[in-house]
């Protein structure tokens, strides 16, 4: 009873004009009063602004930026790559959106609250940037063009895949009615203001999925040139897109140049170490992940624990159902469920092989529907010779590789993997090493079928070539050691990064010859491979 009557009465307080503010000052003492927390960053502002200050400079060709994002963590990030910009001399708008959760609804009264405290956070930095609130408390009524609307649908839509883990959506479910409201509400103010304010470039973090999403779309659709970045495994390493979503990780341009230029012994062995940490279920130098949860026990064990036979085996390896990296990801299939069920009804079929479907065991960190349920469902009793591996089950991944003559992928890095041993794989999605030379790339299901069947029907026909092979270790060096740039600041365990390399380092002549160019590719420096790799400059 009393949480109800706390969000009833901060529903009627958050229509009142002021009682947020006064509220703010006098209860909160200058603090949100909430989860959410700018506390970081808050701590290091005196000294941040002092080294900005200290090591300021003027840019030849000063642009307007605009560095946008939402979320309390994202914001740190932003918020710090904003400034870095500002202290090179361009003239910098900061904007975002002062939540703490895209997927809970959140009274006026508290993000009121949270807007205030962000303004205070940022109000000495304000000498050199623009701080500019989103804040959806009145709604713009000025009409945006239908393109904009289809774009908030669209951006809706993969919130509420994202955040259900789900594949299918209903339009009327409250969570995807509230991604809409908010989607909306945003664009609504989002569009005026790139009108009246037009910058030369955007900065967005992810720019897929929340408000991130809409501000990349409706920035590369007024024409602006905007850059997106992520971050994935490696620490000291930062993904960037641009005129792009980052999580599509396109290497269309580095690939066109890398693949003429030989793979070091020195770098294969970069490569062979990574692997085997990730067989191992180890870490491995600047990663901060682990691929399995198991060690290998090898092939024969394996092949007596799932009870296999002589038969060719074919090796299906799913995705976490709803990571972003499969949203809108369909080639010839509606969805990654679907591609699954109907390769799972060719090999009821196809008893002349074995199917081992590796349900990923991200699985076990996520709450949405399973690619178990999606298998069960369709056949509650699978026969002898189709063989489902659920999340939790401590099987490695690299020991069904050993065993299997052909993989089935739908973007998951595991095709490039066994790419990489030999095995032929067939990719279902749009994933960034489809169509390198040494993967199966179907755009149909007449197509899918017709390399599925042939494979099956001559296994030793299928093995990749020597040469193959050697191309998916040289593209696995590109992706995992040069595609990533080196960024000062991780997301994850950002402030330990920040104390180790702060701006009076990253600012001064070391760091910027370290990471002086990867910051100038934000602000849209044309990745020119060709340049990076005569010039010896690859990522260490």
């Amino acid at each position: 009873m009393q949480t109800s009557y706390k969000q009833i009465l901060s529903r009627i307080l958050g229509e009142i004009p002021l009682t947020a503010e006064f509220y703010f000052q006098l209860k909160n003492k200058g603090e949100p009063g909430t989860r959410f927390s700018l506390k970081n960053i808050q701590a290091r502002m005196p000294q941040i602004l002092t080294d900005i200050e200290a090591n300021k400079t003027t840019s030849k060709n000063p642009q307007k930026i605009f560095v946008f994002t939402s979320l309390h963590y994202w914001i740190e990030h932003a918020a710090t790559v904003a400034l870095y910009f500002a202290a090179q001399g361009h003239q910098v708008s900061f904007g975002y959106l002062p939540y703490s959760d895209w997927q809970k609804d959140i009274t006026k009264f508290d993000l009121r609250r949270q807007d205030l405290y962000t303004r205070k956070v940022f109000s000495d930095a304000e000498k050199y940037m623009d701080i500019v609130s989103f804040l959806p408390i009145h709604p713009s009524y000025k009409s945006v063009p239908p393109q904009i609307h289809q774009i908030i649908e669209d951006i809706s839509m993969y919130d509420a895949q994202y955040t259900l883990q789900v594949e299918e959506v209903d339009k009327e479910a409250p969570l995807f009615k509230m991604r809409m409201e908010r989607n909306e509400a945003f664009a609504r103010l989002l569009y005026p203001w790139l009108q009246l304010n037009r910058p030369d470039c955007v900065i967005i973090p992810n720019g897929t999925i929340q408000e991130m999403g809409i501000a990349y779309r409706m920035a590369k659709w007024m024409g602006i040139p905007v850059t997106t970045y992520e971050f994935g495994e490696q620490r000291k390493r930062i993904w960037v897109a641009q005129n792009r979503e980052v999580m599509r990780q396109e290497t269309d341009d580095l690939w066109e140049v890398r693949k003429d230029i030989p793979v070091s012994e020195d770098e294969l062995e970069k490569v062979r170490e990574m692997l085997g940490a990730r067989q191992r279920a180890d870490l491995w130098e600047n990663f901060s992940r682990r691929w399995q949860g198991s060690a290998p026990v090898g092939s024969e064990r394996t092949r007596e624990e799932l009870n296999l036979d002589d038969r060719p085996v074919v090796f299906l390896a799913t995705n976490v159902l709803g990571d972003s990296l499969t949203l809108g990801r369909q080639t010839f299939s509606k969805n990654m469920s679907e591609w699954i069920e109907r390769t799972v009804q060719y090999f009821i079929e196809r008893t002349d092989a074995q199917l081992i479907i590796r349900v990923h065991p991200g699985e076990q960190l996520t709450h949405g529907a399973s690619m178990v349920d999606v298998v069960r469902n369709l056949l509650p009793r699978l026969p002898e010779h189709i063989h489902l591996i659920t999340p939790s089950n401590p099987i490695n991944s690299y020991d069904l590789v050993d065993i299997a003559r052909l993989g089935l992928v739908y973007t998951t890095t595991m095709g490039l993997e066994m790419s990489m041993r030999g095995v032929p794989v067939i990719v279902a999605g749009q994933t960034h090493y489809r169509g390198r030379g040494f993967t199966h790339d179907p755009d149909s299901w007449v197509t899918y079928y017709k390399t599925l069947g042939s494979m099956l029907d001559d296994p030793e026909k299928a093995t990749l070539s020597e040469e193959q092979v050697q191309m998916a270790w040289a593209y696995a060096y590109t992706f995992f050691f040069e595609y990533a740039r080196p960024f000062p600041w991780h997301l994850v365990r950002m402030w330990d990064d920040y104390d180790k390399r702060p701006f009076s380092y990253v600012l001064g002549k070391e760091g910027q010859s370290e990471y002086g160019e990867s910051f100038e590719y934000l602000i849209g420096k044309k990745l020119d491979w060709e340049k990076i790799f005569a010039s010896g400059a690859k990522s260490a």
